[in-house]
């Protein structure tokens, strides 16, 4: 990439002291879909009527004044289609990159290690351009156990989550153990996020089961745990995993005790302010708009987003619709300003101090760093970083996107070989790693 400065070795201080990844925000440009899916689109709907609630406010107190403009610097380079990085919380420095074919990359001291952490491509399915090893998180006592886990697309489509262990400092696959794996009859919409609360539980997103306009409902369907973020304890003593007591529906019929927020059409990326517990949830939208959704922390669960009823704070499908106990989005967009989101972090760490309490994400299509703010009560985005390079989303190897009546048009390269970061214009050491794209959306 031209635009960019020969891969490096060193890193902000503050970045290795924090117990999430990325300290600005994490790229994963999976771009899980656009306007669009692989079905034909479904005929926009005009906005409701309805008046919106008032959405919830986050628990942190952002900053204020103006925000500064960021300039990119590569990480390493090397990768294939790298869609998250993370780190293990062992005091190694460590940085460990989930490629999309089924292995995990690790890099110390800035430079990609030659052989990987750990090579699952055997079983993964990453044919579709939203299916591969999608998600992974380490054990708050990884340092101790030596257990991790990941998301991915197995061979027969389901989305799964597994458990592994380590032998010899590396990934060991003969250790697998699949706590899930959730039958999927469509390639896209296959969430894939996963995290360890400050709770010590482990949360994991699903999509909605994919094709386009959620066509089974598994939105709004309790009994099943597609479109949902679900809430497990993985050091539960018996059976692939345990049920946390005060998981919101244990108990009631008609709902899996594994949920715990509903409504979601594809929360490909999720993340915890690890200044809060606020939880943050990034939801691609299906043909109008996009979507960032709050709960903060302390909430008991059981959140209804609002899916496939409502795409946003507007009816689905309909004129009009029924919004009661649906909890609407903090910040929302339009396809004209882009086509399929992706959530980053909460910035809390030390060499970007104007941007303490800002929660960082961009788009697909439109590629700008995006920070957003409660300023006077109200939300706010405010553009980081404009796209002037495509290259930033779609790979600098001679990728393309173009857009076509409110639709995407993709044309991605099939190897994505960068890590880039950010940093202030005015302190270009202060690199901070974010995951570069990863796959594109379905064309359409």
């Amino acid at each position: 990439m031209s635009h960019l400065s020969p891969s490096f070795t060193r890193f902000s201080r503050s970045f290795w002291a924090l117990p999430i990844p990325a300290v600005l925000v994490f790229l994963a440009m999976i771009a899980s879909d656009c306007s669009g899916d692989d079905t034909p689109a479904v005929t926009p709907t005009p906005p409701s009527t309805a008046t919106p609630g008032t959405p919830p406010a986050a628990t942190g107190t952002p900053s204020s004044g103006a925000l500064p403009k960021l300039a990119l610097q590569q990480v390493v380079g090397g990768l294939t289609r790298p869609t998250f990085v993370t780190h293990a919380g062992d005091g190694s420095g460590r940085l460990f990159v989930v490629e999309k074919p089924g292995r995990i990359r690790t890099v110390r001291n800035g430079v990609l290690e030659p052989e990987p952490f750990l090579d699952i491509t055997g079983i993964v399915l990453a044919t579709g351009n939203e299916q591969g090893l999608l998600g992974l998180a380490f054990h708050p006592r990884f340092a101790e156990n030596g257990r991790f886990f990941v998301t991915y697309t197995g061979r027969d489509g389901t989305n799964s989550l597994a458990e592994y262990g380590v032998t010899g400092g590396k990934g060991d696959p003969s250790k697998a153990k699949v706590l899930f794996a959730i039958p999927d009859k469509y390639p896209n919409h296959n969430g894939g996020m996963l995290a360890f609360g400050r709770d010590g539980y482990l949360y994991v997103s699903t999509g909605d089961g994919g094709s386009g306009g959620d066509p089974d409902g598994n939105g709004q369907n309790r009994d099943v745990l597609l479109g949902k973020i679900l809430r497990l304890d993985v050091n539960a003593a018996q059976g692939p995993y345990g049920i946390p007591a005060s998981n919101p529906f244990v108990g009631q019929s008609g709902a899996r005790p594994e949920i715990w927020a509903y409504g979601l059409r594809n929360p490909w990326r999720f993340s915890f302010d690890r200044a809060t517990g606020d939880l943050w949830i990034a939801d691609v939208g299906q043909n109008q708009y996009e979507e960032v959704n709050l709960q903060p922390a302390g909430s008991a669960g059981g959140e209804n987003y609002g899916w496939d009823v409502m795409e946003a704070s507007h009816c689905y499908g309909a004129s009009t619709c029924d919004q009661s106990g649906k909890v609407l989005p903090i910040h929302e967009y339009a396809h004209s300003l882009g086509c399929s989101i992706t959530g980053g972090y909460v910035y809390r760490g030390a060499a970007i101090p104007a941007l303490a309490g800002a929660y960082l994400y961009t788009d697909y299509c439109r590629g700008d760093l995006i920070a957003l703010r409660q300023q006077g009560g109200r939300w706010q985005a405010e553009t980081l970083r404009a796209r002037r390079e495509r290259q930033l989303i779609r790979g600098g190897r001679g990728g393309r996107n173009l857009r076509r009546r409110g639709q995407c048009r993709h044309h991605f390269p099939r190897r994505r070989r960068t890590l880039i970061g950010v940093s202030p214009q005015s302190a270009a050491r202060d690199i901070l790693p974010v995951p570069a794209g990863a796959h594109a959306p379905a064309a359409t």
